[in-house]
C-alpha cells in the first residue's frame, strides 16, 4: 500500500493520526497509510518527532511506501504522529533559500547549481564554475536577502512532467510532477518542504566560498542560523579585538603587523641557531681525536623540544666541516642522524639506512647529511652501537 505524503501538500502540518499497515518483527520500521514525516531525499534531511509518543529516529524513502524507523517498538492499529516543527521549519527555511540562491546565480551569473547539501549546523550548494569572486558573493547575498524582504509567494502545484515548461532544470520524469515556485523567481521540480513565503526565510548569510574539484562549495545559512553564526562571529571578533585592544575594524591590519613581526623573529631565531650549532659542532669537532684518515668522529645527543630542527641544523653545520663525522640523536622522538664531510670518507645515507631497517626504523638521505627515526629507545641504542660501536 502506498503511503500518502501529506507533506507534499501541507509542509505545516505538524500533527497527524495515521494507520499502521505494516512492521517488522521488532516493531521498530513501521509503515501507515499516510504520514507528515518527511524521509531525507534531495540533499534534505529527514524529520524527527514522536510516533504513538516514541521518538523517530529516521524516515527512509522505499518507493511507494515511508518507512518510519523508531526508538522503541509500537503496537496497536493507529498511531498519533508529531513533528519536530522547530527543525522542519528551520529546514524549510535553508531549502527555500537554496532555492532562491540557485536561481539567482544562473540568472545573474549564468551558474547552474550541480547538487546540494543540508546539514543540521549548514547547507551548502555546489556552482558550475571554476571562480566566483567576492563581489559576485556579496551581490547575490544582498539581491538574495533584497527578495526575501519582499516576502514573493512560495507555491506548490502539480503538473504534467512531459508539459510543464519554464523549470529551472528541466526534468526527464514523465506523469505528474511536483513543482515549487517563487514567484517571479524560480520554478524548480522539488518534493521537499518549503516556506509559504520568501520573508518566512529571514536573513540569509553565505558564510563560506570554497573551491572543491572544478566547482565553487558556497555554504549558507538562514533564518536562526545566520542569527547564531552572525551572533558568534560577533562574540568571536570581539574576543579578538581585546586581546589587541583594538578595535574590530583595525584586526585585519593588526594581524598582518603581527604576522610580518612573527615572521621576522622567527627569521632571527633561525639565524641565530645556525650560529649556535654552528659552535657547538665547531666544539665536540675540535675535541674530537682524528682518525688514521684525518676524519673525526663525533657525536652530539639533543633533549630540546624543537630537536628534530636542531639536528638538520648541526648536520648541515657538521658536513662544512673537513673530514667531520657526526652521529647526532634525539631521545624524543626517537630520532638519528649522520653528516659527513666529503673528504671523510663516509656516505652517510649508504650508512644510516641499512642500520635503521636493521632495527625497525625508517629513513634516508644524502652521501652527506641522512636522517632517520626508530620505534623504542632499545632501538636507539642498538642503533648507534652498530653506527659508532660499543
Amino acid at each position: 500500500m502506498a503511503t500518502d505524503r501529506l507533506y507534499y501538500t501541507d509542509a505545516y502540518l505538524r500533527h497527524f493520526t495515521a494507520a499502521i499497515v505494516a512492521r517488522d518483527d521488532a516493531g521498530r520500521r513501521v509503515y501507515l497509510d499516510r504520514t507528515a514525516f518527511y524521509p531525507a531525499s534531495g540533499g534534505q534531511p529527514n524529520d524527527r518527532g514522536l510516533l504513538g509518543g516514541v521518538p523517530v529516529l529516521d524516515v527512509v524513502d522505499e518507493g511507494d511506501r515511508v518507512a518510519h524507523l523508531l526508538a522503541a517498538p509500537l503496537d496497536g492499529a493507529g498511531a498519533a504522529g508529531e513533528i519536530d516543527w522547530d527543525r522542519r521549519f528551520d529546514l524549510m527555511q535553508q531549502h527555500t533559500a537554496q532555492h532562491l540562491l540557485s536561481a539567482l546565480f544562473a540568472d545573474q551569473f549564468g551558474f547552474p547549481t550541480s547538487s546540494v547539501h543540508f546539514g543540521d549546523r549548514f547547507a551548502t550548494l555546489d556552482l558550475e564554475t571554476g571562480n566566483l569572486t567576492p563581489a559576485e558573493v556579496q551581490q547575490a547575498e544582498e539581491r538574495a536577502n533584497a527578495l526575501i524582504t519582499e516576502n514573493r509567494p512560495v507555491e506548490v502545484s502539480f503538473e504534467d512532467g512531459e508539459t510543464a515548461t519554464g523549470l529551472r532544470k528541466p526534468s526527464e520524469r514523465t506523469g505528474p510532477l511536483r513543482i515549487v515556485t517563487i514567484s517571479g523567481i524560480d520554478r524548480s521540480a522539488c518534493g521537499g518542504t518549503h516556506v509559504r513565503a520568501t520573508g518566512e526565510i529571514g536573513p540569509l548569510l553565505l558564510r563560506k566560498v570554497e573551491r572543491v574539484k572544478q566547482q565553487v562549495r558556497i555554504e549558507f545559512l538562514a533564518g536562526q542560523r545566520a542569527i547564531r553564526q552572525a551572533r558568534r562571529d560577533a562574540d568571536l571578533l570581539g574576543v579578538l579585538a581585546a586581546g589587541f585592544s583594538a578595535p574590530p575594524e583595525e584586526l585585519p591590519a593588526l594581524v598582518d603587523s603581527r604576522r610580518q613581526q612573527l615572521a621576522a623573529a622567527d627569521s632571527a631565531r633561525r639565524n641565530l641557531a645556525e650560529q649556535l650549532a654552528a659552535y657547538q659542532v665547531r666544539a665536540a669537532y675540535d675535541a674530537a681525536t682524528p682518525d688514521a684518515n684525518g676524519a673525526r668522529r663525533f657525536r652530539m645527543e639533543l633533549t630540546e623540544p624543537n630537536g628534530a630542527e636542531s639536528l638538520r641544523v648541526l648536520g648541515q653545520a657538521a658536513a662544512a666541516l673537513p673530514g667531520a663525522v657526526l652521529l647526532a640523536t634525539l631521545a624524543s622522538p626517537p630520532t638519528v642522524l649522520l653528516a659527513a664531510a666529503p673528504d671523510s670518507g663516509v656516505d652517510a645515507g649508504a650508512l644510516l639506512k641499512p642500520a635503521l631497517a636493521a632495527v625497525g626504523g625508517k629513513g634516508g638521505g644524502s652521501a652527506r647529511v641522512a636522517q632517520g627515526s626508530v620505534p623504542t629507545p632499545a632501538a636507539m641504542a642498538e642503533l648507534t652501537r652498530r653506527l659508532a660501536g660499543p
